[in-house]
């Protein structure tokens, strides 16, 4: 059996394509209603359905995972494992299990997997391959009495000394962008080491004396949703030595 770890994007859709031109092999999927998982504190807990779109029983494996700048246990998920019908859905739940209040957003993640139960043999001489998909989504703990905010990476400070790009988010969100980034008008481009910017962080870029006289910074930010909006332009602060 082969296993790959897909998230759900363009590239998913591609394989997806793939596998359905192609004889003899066959994806296993388990598909959750959204594409991210909002666990407000609030409501100490959220739920979401996942759907085995399988012509098979399969077993949902659900996986909490730390981001590597925050590995502190915040949620459980129940059931970590179940069975699903082919066709039928699971609601899975996710808890808070933290017993001191939250002043910012938080970010994991989490994996669902669906495990094939059964295995159909295939005509003689012909080779058959089971391919799980594996989707792995953002979760986010939204702080209880924490205004929504659809637009937070206006929210972020750009600044450029000696032709070191920074970026900073002073606010409690957590905000999700494209990595490539241009500072005009030079259009010098610049590479994020991520696609999130964590409330509190503040992320430094390699010096490039191209973009010395920059004066803004243009990015690809996205919504809480993951999907990406029209490019937005910030200003770029002059650092003084």
């Amino acid at each position: 059996m082969v296993h790959r770890s897909i998230h759900p994007s363009f590239t998913g859709l591609c394989l997806t394509a793939a596998l359905a031109c192609s004889p003899g092999l066959h994806a296993d999927g388990m598909v959750p209603e959204t594409s991210v998982v909002i666990v407000h504190e609030g409501e100490a807990e959220a739920a979401i359905k996942v759907t085995n779109s399988d012509r098979n029983p399969a077993l949902l494996h659900v996986t909490l995972e730390h981001i590597p700048e925050d590995t502190a246990t915040l949620l459980l998920v129940t059931p970590p494992i179940a069975r699903v019908e082919a066709g039928e859905s699971q609601l899975v739940r996710f808890i808070l299990a933290t017993s001191e209040p939250l002043t910012a957003q938080r970010l994991k993640r989490v994996v669902f997997e669906g495990l094939a139960q059964t295995s159909q043999p295939g005509q003689r001489g012909e080779a058959k391959v089971t391919v799980n998909v594996r989707q792995n989504l953002p979760v986010i703990v939204h702080p209880k009495g924490l205004a929504r905010n659809t637009e937070p990476w206006k929210g972020l400070r750009w600044s450029l000394r000696e032709g070191r790009l920074k970026v900073s988010n002073p606010t409690p969100y957590v905000v999700r962008l494209a990595q490539e980034l241009h500072s005009l008008p030079s259009r010098t481009t610049w590479q994020l080491p991520r696609s999130y910017v964590l409330p509190g962080d503040e992320l430094t870029l390699a010096s490039n004396t191209l973009a010395a006289g920059d004066g803004q910074i243009r990015f690809t930010p996205a919504t809480v949703y993951g999907f990406a909006v029209d490019a937005h332009e910030a200003a770029l602060e002059q650092d003084e030595p």
